[in-house]
């Protein structure tokens, strides 16, 4: 299925790009215009901030609204931005104390994009290449999914380094091809699978034991430090499926066919301990 080709290069000096967002600087930047719909939001250079498709690696820096800038655990956090910088060609990459990039070899690397959107906050929503681009920058292509295994998504699923985290405008084929990437690295035990409590159930005490000991599906993550934020401190949990319904992300079960909010597949026990009751690669969530 088509997907609009731009190429470019990925810069990171200056920047805090973590796991599943880095920065892409267009060679022609009129080329941002040529997607339909939500404009992407770019700097006075052209550049503008990628979101992954199809993936979703551990918060570096997740800041609820009115709260402290969190993180999840960062052995594994960490682990996925390095490994996308490393893929993608940078080396030698050291960050200041808020993980800001002051030093990268090379300062810039060649690569592509394909995309077809941006999301709500003026990120494009990609699938990244790597060198030489596949096709004319500004044109059209099919992307199928040996093309697909070929960008750093495909990649950081393969080594276990992120959740397959589907939204509705994700060709089918693609997102089955991803998602049996992140069936086979959960299988084979690899990056943050075994320590991963999504769908066993991990016990939270508060922020402290959600943001350095749970390992947990980032979207789940995310929803959980809004909550904690919210009750000041209090930790229980018996208030958190009330929340969610209220919030009301949207998603589609894969396995059942049910249209439904994201309240009905997390499950709360002992007003504590918090789980998914359907694995992440069987969700597609609605665009905010």
């Amino acid at each position: 299925m088509p997907m609009l080709l731009i190429e470019g290069s990925y810069k990171v000096l200056g920047a805090s790009p973590d796991g599943d967002s880095v920065r892409f600087y267009p060679n022609d930047p009129d080329q941002w215009d040529l997607l339909r719909g939500r404009r992407v939001r770019r700097n006075r250079s052209g550049g503008a901030q990628l979101r992954l498709d199809g993936i979703d690696t551990l918060e570096t820096h997740y800041r609820p609204l009115h709260g402290p800038e969190l993180h999840q655990p960062p052995p594994f956090a960490q682990k996925a931005a390095d490994e996308l910088l490393t893929w993608l060609g940078f080396r030698d990459v050291t960050r200041n104390g808020q993980g800001i990039v002051t030093e990268a070899v090379p300062p810039e690397v060649p690569g592509y994009i394909l995309t077809r959107s941006a999301d709500k906050y003026g990120r494009c929503v990609a699938m990244a290449g790597r060198g030489a681009a596949p096709g004319s920058s500004g044109s059209r292509i099919p992307v199928d999914v040996p093309l697909l295994k070929e960008t750093a998504n495909h990649h950081q699923l393969t080594e276990g380094l992120a959740y397959p985290t589907f939204y509705r405008k994700l060709y089918v084929d693609l997102r089955e091809e991803m998602s049996k990437a992140a069936k086979a690295a959960r299988s084979a035990g690899k990056g943050l699978w075994p320590k991963d409590k999504t769908e066993s159930g991990a016990k939270l005490d508060g922020l402290t034991s959600l943001t350095d000991s749970s390992v947990l599906m980032p979207k789940l993550f995310r929803r959980l430090a809004d909550y904690f934020v919210l009750n000041d401190g209090d930790p229980s949990l018996s208030g958190f499926p009330d929340y969610l319904a209220q919030r009301d992300d949207r998603l589609f079960i894969l396995s059942n066919g049910q249209s439904t909010g994201f309240d009905t597949i997390v499950d709360v026990t002992n007003g504590s301990i918090v789980r998914l009751n359907h694995p992440p690669e069987d969700l597609v969530f609605e665009e905010g």
